[in-house]
């Protein structure tokens, strides 16, 4: 029953804790640096500007792996990531992250196979120093306003609708907190759905501009919240199966 919906995560203060970005910034001691170079460089490329100041600190990529572990995953959203999964749901990241940071995350609460696809931002080692690459190529770059110039969410969920064959349908659920996720929301359709975290900007420009918005929208929390709510659209939907197949069979 879950085949038919698709639940599309943002990451950092969404599916995790905390923004993976700014942990390693605090807990490896960029942070003065960070707000030296804030105003000089668009966010993207800043990161991997001070990836190479870690570098040069004698910092490894393994040794910022073992700071991202120490990020707070909430147990209940561990548990319907894996119960969706289960249930035959496909989980997608569209995040701007990085691949590095993710994986290492998913990997660490054991949850990286239930996901089918990372939509983020590239990174590799390279010359022993970690780098990260943008999304959207420079000479590819998309024209969307609401978005940052490395990714736009939203041209992703347009690719993931225009995956979908015609004979089949799929319901989206995406689940974000900040203005980047404003964009994709704008990309459901009715019959999909958006969680928007309270008191961040995804809600307050979705309440803004509700008239633009066709998914249904729900509120949450915190890690509690986002699981039970999740988990009562997922079995709505598997009620709502059930009951159209009693009909087909009658």
């Amino acid at each position: 029953m879950g085949g038919e919906v698709v639940i599309i995560f943002d990451f950092d203060r969404t599916l995790i804790e905390d923004d993976s970005d700014r942990w390693v910034l605090t807990n490896m001691g960029l942070t003065e640096l960070f707000h030296q170079l804030r105003p000089t460089l668009p966010w993207n490329s800043l990161m991997d500007k001070l990836l190479e100041e870690l570098h040069i600190r004698g910092k490894t990529a393994d040794d910022i792996a073992e700071c991202l572990k120490g990020i707070p995953l909430h147990p209940r959203v561990i548990e319907v990531i894996e119960s969706a999964h289960a249930l035959g749901c496909d989980l997608k990241v569209v995040s701007d992250s990085n691949l590095c940071y993710i994986k290492t995350i998913l990997q660490h609460y054991k949850i990286y196979n239930c996901f089918s696809e990372i939509i983020t931002n590239p990174a590799v080692v390279d010359g022993g120093r970690l780098r990260i690459f943008p999304y959207h190529k420079p000479d590819a770059s998309h024209a969307c306003d609401l978005c940052p110039s490395n990714l736009c969410k939203g041209s992703v969920i347009e690719q993931i609708q225009a995956s979908v064959p015609e004979s089949e349908s799929k319901i989206l659920i995406y689940v974000g907190d900040g203005m980047n996720d404003f964009c994709p929301t704008l990309k459901l359709v009715e019959g999909d759905s958006v969680m928007a975290r309270k008191d961040f900007p995804l809600l307050a420009h979705i309440l803004k501009n509700s008239q633009l918005v066709k998914a249904n929208v729900y509120e949450w929390s915190n890690g509690e919240d986002l699981a039970t709510i999740l988990h009562k659209l997922i079995s709505d939907k598997s009620n709502d199966d059930n009951i159209n197949l009693s009909t087909t069979q009658l």
